[in-house]
C-alpha cells in the first residue's frame, strides 16, 4: 500500500500481482511487483527531496526483499544507498536491484550511485526509465552495461514518468509543475455573493489542503483574494505532522492595489512574498513600492507589453528559482487564466455537500473557457478520495499544447 498523500500524483493502475506468479509471465510480472514497491518507496520524498527527482529502490534476492530505500531529502543520500546499506557485498552480488530512475553518474552534492553499483556489482538492475538530466541522461545506464552488469530499462515507464512529471516538466521547459485548488460547494459555489467563504469544506478536508501547502515551493493568489480574504497562505497543520517546506507566496496584483496592512505584508520579513505587477505600475506608485520593499516584499515588475512578461514570466522566475511544484489557490480570474492559456497541470478540487444556490455566487473558474463540452478539458488519472463529508478529486491534464500568456 503506498504512503503517498492524497495530495500526490496517484498512480491509477491495478493491484500489483503476486511476484511469485508462475509461467511465461513470471519474470514480466514479478518485476512490476517489485518496480511498484519501488514507485511506492518514491512517493515518500514528495516535497522533501525537490527540485530533485523523487526516486524508490528495492533489493530481491531469490524472489525476496532484503534492501529497500527512498530519496529522503534534497542533498542527502540517494535511494541505492538507503537501499544497500545494510547488505554484504555477497548479499548483492546474488540479487536484483529495482530503481524508478536511472543511476546517477556525476559528483552532484553526493557521490555517483553509478560508482556504488560498479563495486557491489547486483546480478540484474532494473530501471524504470532514464533520467534526462544532462548530466546522467543514459551514462548510468552505459557504465552498467559496459562493467558487463546486466540492464534492463523500461519496466513501469509510464507510471515512473508520472511519479516525477515536475521534475521532468522543469527540466523540459524550465517551468514548474502548476496546481490549481480551489474548495466548493455542490452547486459549484466557492463563496456567497457577500464574499462570505468560511468554511465551504470540513476540517478534514482543509488538513489536507493544507498538507498540500507544505509540499510546494510556491502559493500563487490573485489580488483580489488578498483583498476580499486577507490570507496568509501558509501551512498549517497539527504538531505531530511535518511540514517538509515553507512556501513562498506570490501574489499577482497589476495594479499594486495589496495593503500595507495585509497579514502578507507584515509577515514578508519572515516569510518570502513576491508582488508580481507591471514596471508602468511601479514607477506610478513609487512611495508604496518603495513601503512594500522595505517591508521585505520582492517585487518582479514585468514589462507591459504581456506577450514579454504576464503569466510566462512570472512562471519561468520561479522556474529559474528552483521551484518544482506551484499551488494556485485563486481567485476566479487567475484561474481561468491559467486554464485558458494552457498552464494547469493538475487540479485539487474539494466538494462540500452543500447547496449555495444564487446567480450571483462566486465560482471558482471565469476566463474564456469552452464554449462546447466536447472541447472542455479533460482530466486523466483522476483520483477520488472521501474527507470527511467532502470530497477530494485530483487529476491531471495531458501536456499536449504549448501554455499562451495573459496576465
Amino acid at each position: 500500500m503506498s504512503d503517498a498523500k492524497p495530495s500526490d500524483p496517484i498512480p491509477s493502475d491495478p493491484e500489483p500481482s503476486d511476484p511469485h506468479t508462475t509461467g511465461a509471465m513470471h519474470n514480466q510480472l514479478s518485476d512490476e511487483y517489485w518496480m511498484r514497491r519501488a514507485l511506492d518507496l518514491a512517493m515518500r520524498g514528495l516535497g522533501r527531496v525537490e527540485p530533485n527527482p523523487m526516486v524508490g529502490c528495492m533489493v530481491v534476492c531469490d524472489g525476496r526483499e532484503i534492501g529497500q530505500g527512498w530519496h529522503q531529502r534534497f542533498g542527502g543520500p540517494h535511494a541505492e544507498v538507503h537501499a544497500l546499506s545494510a547488505l554484504t557485498p555477497e548479499q548483492v552480488c546474488r540479487s536484483d536491484l529495482y530503481v524508478t530512475l536511472e543511476p546517477c553518474a556525476h559528483h552532484g552534492k553526493t557521490p555517483p550511485c553509478l560508482d556504488l553499483l560498479l563495486k557491489l556489482r547486483p546480478k540484474r538492475v532494473i530501471i524504470a526509465m532514464l533520467d534526462p538530466f544532462p548530466e546522467v541522461s543514459g551514462r548510468g545506464v552505459a557504465g552498467l552495461r559496459a562493467a558487463g552488469i546486466v540492464v534492463d530499462v523500461g519496466c513501469l515507464e509510464a507510471e515512473a514518468r508520472h511519479v516525477n512529471a515536475p521534475y521532468l516538466k522543469r527540466l523540459e521547459t524550465g517551468l514548474p509543475w502548476v496546481i490549481a485548488k480551489w474548495a466548493m460547494t455542490l452547486d459549484g459555489a466557492i463563496a456567497t455573493e457577500t464574499g462570505d467563504s468560511k468554511w465551504i469544506t470540513g476540517e478534514v478536508a482543509r488538513q489536507r489542503a493544507h498538507e498540500l501547502r507544505s509540499r510546494v515551493d510556491a502559493i500563487v493568489v490573485g489580488s483580489e483574494t488578498v483583498l476580499k480574504d486577507d490570507p496568509l497562505l501558509t501551512a498549517r497543520l497539527p504538531t505531530s505532522m511535518e511540514i517538509p517546506r515553507v512556501a513562498k507566496r506570490i501574489v499577482i496584483d497589476r495594479r499594486m492595489r495589496i495593503p500595507v496592512a495585509s497579514q502578507l505584508v507584515r509577515t514578508a520579513s519572515a516569510i518570502r512574498l513576491c508582488l508580481v505587477t507591471t514596471q508602468e505600475e511601479v514607477e506610478a506608485q513609487t512611495a508604496k513600492a518603495n513601503q512594500l520593499k522595505s517591508s521585505g516584499v520582492e517585487i518582479l515588475a514585468l514589462p507591459q507589453d504581456v506577450r514579454m512578461g504576464g503569466i510566462g514570466g512570472w512562471l519561468r522566475h520561479l522556474g529559474q528559482q528552483g521551484a518544482t511544484n506551484v499551488l494556485v489557490e485563486g481567485g476566479g480570474s487567475l484561474l481561468g487564466s491559467l486554464f485558458d492559456g494552457g498552464w494547469v497541470d493538475q487540479v485539487d478540487c474539494f466538494i462540500a455537500p452543500r447547496i449555495l444556490g444564487s446567480a450571483r455566487a462566486a465560482r471558482p473558474v471565469a476566463g474564456e473557457g469552452s464554449l462546447w463540452v466536447s472541447r472542455a478539458q479533460q482530466l486523466e488519472r483522476v483520483h477520488v478520495e472521501v474527507c470527511g463529508v467532502d470530497i477530494h478529486i485530483q487529476g491531471c491534464f495531458p501536456r499536449k499544447r504549448p501554455p499562451t500568456d495573459h496576465f
